[in-house]
């Protein structure tokens, strides 16, 4: 271990120790499940963190699912819808690092449930609002909730491993994707039938977070000094200097082509299906779900494969694999291409949480600043994305825009420029 990595694992312990002792001793409850001496898995921090992410993914997925509508409602455009994407994940990206970063040197477990009052604010504008700039305030603010949850969250899956980082981390972010796709069939059940204001409804699954947040809340504060000093114990030995910036280059890039190609189906996925083959909003909803099932369910296996075999490797078939399929998708019929949507969801996505444990292990004791950077890259790519990809669509069409993104998963021969990790 590098003596600035070894100074970081333990200054992490450290901070995490200071939050643990500054609260006195509490009653134990059903998140506080024997917290051992060796590190050990804890399903119930780890479920409950996936589960709260669940939520609050279901939430964001509101707002993509309802662009048609409000395309309609406000006679909007394609570059208008970009600009409300845009604003959301600019918002939650710009901020999730500095979220990171502050937090790991001044731990605040509450900003997890207070992020969630946040997006629940956030929730009630949306579903009241009566102008163009009154959605873009509510997208800020919603994204705001999403900057504070994203980071703080996946620094509590990592505590509750038991240094299966890989398996966590999936089930963290598969809680997320199980809620992405789960929004826009409730968005479809719920908002398009009864209009804009149905989206109050939703404030419910953020007051269910909130709940949620505040019992691993609980946990963090009684548990927190025991469980991050045993993993710093077995803590990986990161990257020189040197290494770190290739890393940060190479995943900039992997990061690129990942999110604007997904950012390409979440926003845009009902538009082409409509335009394409003439489908209603609510069929091409059904089409969304099914892609986003599959991102669901391809996410679990990404970490735990990467536990056994390397994050490297994981991140090779995940790109790799699903360039066939994405230069198909353009040129087929509508059941092929839900055929090659499900396949190109199920192998992309198992790539997200490779790359964020990598980066966890390439910088140790950064924890909470490498996640809101990771998620920060997501959300903004993910926005600029949204916003370019919506401009070509007014220019070009947006069955242009399909087949122009179908290349994108070609830029992941840049894995080869990855440094290992690993312990030797």
């Amino acid at each position: 271990m590098t003596t600035d990595s070894a100074t970081l694992a333990r200054a992490d312990a450290a901070r995490s120790a200071a939050v643990a002792g500054s609260v006195t001793s509490a009653p134990s409850s059903t998140f506080a499940a024997a917290t051992p001496a060796a590190p050990r898995f804890l399903l119930p921090i780890v479920g409950a963190a996936a589960f709260a992410h669940l939520l609050n993914d279901l939430i964001q997925a509101v707002l993509p699912s309802i662009y048609p509508m409000l395309k309609t409602n406000y006679g909007l455009s394609f570059g208008q819808i970009g600009w409300i994407a845009l604003i959301y994940q600019i918002t939650a990206s710009l901020l999730q690092p500095w979220v990171g970063l502050y937090t790991d040197k001044h731990p605040k477990p509450y900003l997890l449930p207070l992020g969630m009052v946040a997006t629940l604010i956030g929730v009630a504008m949306l579903a009241f609002a009566h102008s163009y700039e009154m959605l873009l305030v509510a997208a800020a603010v919603v994204g705001v909730g999403s900057a504070t949850f994203h980071p703080e969250a996946s620094r509590v899956a990592r505590m509750a491993s038991g240094g299966r980082f890989g398996t966590a981390q999936s089930c963290f972010q598969v809680g997320g994707n199980t809620g992405s796709a789960v929004g826009p069939l409730l968005t479809a059940a719920i908002v398009i039938p009864y209009g804009q204001t149905a989206v109050a409804w939703f404030m419910l699954a953020a007051a269910l977070a909130i709940f949620v947040l505040s019992r691993i809340t609980g946990w963090t504060l009684r548990h927190g000094q025991a469980t991050v000093s045993s993993l710093a114990r077995n803590a990986a030995g990161g990257l020189g200097r040197k290494d770190v910036i290739r890393a940060i280059v190479v995943i900039s890039i992997l990061m690129f082509a990942k999110f604007v190609y997904i950012a390409s189906f979440t926003n845009y996925f009902t538009f082409y299906l409509i335009q394409r083959f003439g489908l209603s909003v609510q069929q091409s909803q059904l089409y969304l779900f099914i892609f986003l099932a599959a991102v669901a369910a391809g996410t679990f296996a990404g970490g735990p494969v990467g536990d056994r075999i390397g994050r490297k490797a994981v991140i090779w078939v995940s790109f790799l694999g699903v360039a066939p399929f994405a230069l198909a998708l353009p040129h087929v019929g509508l059941t092929l291409t839900g055929v090659l949507a499900v396949a190109i969801g199920l192998v992309m996505s198992s790539a997200f949480a490779a790359l964020v444990v990598y980066a966890q292990e390439a910088v140790p004791g950064r924890v909470g600043m490498v996640s809101g950077v990771m998620f920060g890259l997501m959300f903004g790519i993910g926005g600029i994305g949204a916003a370019g990809l919506g401009h070509l669509a007014d220019v070009h069409g947006i069955v242009w825009v399909y087949g122009l993104t179908s290349f994108l998963p070609l830029l992941g021969l840049a894995t080869a420029f990855l440094p290992d990790t690993r312990k030797r």
